[in-house]
């Protein structure tokens, strides 16, 4: 997976009709599973533009999309945040949020 700056994003955003921006600490372990699972959704969906970000770089986003916490996959659909994902269920779970 890609590490995306906010303009990464935002271009990525603009350009295609569902993308999604996993949000991670290096240090989070629920972070490094959720990762191995959005390693897999990358493998199964490689249509849809998957970024990551480290959130400790990106304060400032992280404050304007309300995140509550990591790991948080930002699911947009037609240029705007359809979902906030915190619970990384599975595998099929994240999935289906992405196909829909």
């Amino acid at each position: 997976m890609e590490e995306w700056t906010i303009e990464n994003w935002e271009e990525k955003v603009n350009e295609n009709d569902i993308t999604a921006f996993y949000l991670y600490t290096p240090i989070c372990g629920t972070c490094k599973i959720a990762s191995k699972m959005m390693e897999v959704i990358e493998e199964l969906l490689p249509h849809i533009p998957i970024g990551k970000g480290n959130i400790n770089f990106l304060e400032e986003f992280a404050y304007e999309q309300q995140i509550e916490s990591v790991p948080c996959l930002l699911i947009t659909k037609d240029g705007k945040v359809h979902e906030k994902v915190y619970a990384f269920k599975s595998v099929q779970n994240l999935y289906e949020k992405l196909i829909l």
